[in-house]
């Protein structure tokens, strides 16, 4: 009850500038361009100018590989503070949001510098389909309300409240958020594993 209305309110006042602007910025200040931000992060150069342009919205997993290509961060991009604690009370989480659909994001972590795994819960409004993906890495899903449709390499998993999945993220997968009602996700990723760029 009351409760809700504290989160709702949390909610609204951790708005983050247009993250497509941050990019671009980035990425202009840095010299690079659109061909070797997206060679670097293994995506499309023209899934790159659509986020720069606000038409495309990445999932936290293909921003992570953003940030890397531009020597930053989620945090920096979206202006949230970056804050290390190994102890982080229910009240204090880091948020925000991503995308013109408004995905909200509960960070859980991380709790040291150099960690590996990145807890969230993530609430996805109705009818969201996240970004198809595969790299190198591992992710843990439990999805703590709202139903979810998970296609992982060919496989098709519907998700109700309790249900969870393990899998490596080299297998192409994506999901979409079924029903007429919110989806609250726990999740816990590993930074998506690049090969070292080659010295010229």
């Amino acid at each position: 009850m009351d409760e809700r209305n504290s989160d709702d309110a949390q909610k609204g006042k951790r708005e983050a500038p247009p993250l497509g602007q941050a990019i671009r910025h980035r990425r202009k200040t840095l010299g690079k361009t659109l061909v070797e931000v997206a060679t670097e992060a293994d995506l499309t150069t023209g899934f790159i100018s659509q986020v720069e342009r606000g038409i495309s919205s990445p999932s936290l997993s293909s921003l992570r590989s953003i940030a890397a290509a531009l020597h930053t961060s989620i945090e920096q991009l979206l202006s949230v503070p970056e804050q290390y604690s190994e102890f982080i009370a229910r009240d204090k989480r880091q948020t925000f949001f991503l995308g013109v659909e408004r995905r909200f994001y509960e960070k859980l972590g991380p709790g040291f510098a150099g960690s590996l795994f990145h807890p969230s819960i993530i609430h996805r409004p109705a009818g969201h389909e996240s970004e198809h993906m595969h790299d190198k890495g591992e992710a843990f899903f439990y999805l703590m309300s709202g139903q979810v449709e998970y296609h992982l390499d060919g496989a098709v998993y519907v998700m109700n409240p309790g249900d969870c999945i393990h899998h490596d993220t080299s297998k192409p997968h994506y999901s979409r958020v079924l029903g007429d009602q919110e989806a609250v996700e726990l999740w816990v990723t590993t930074s998506p594993m690049r090969n070292p760029p080659k010295n010229s």
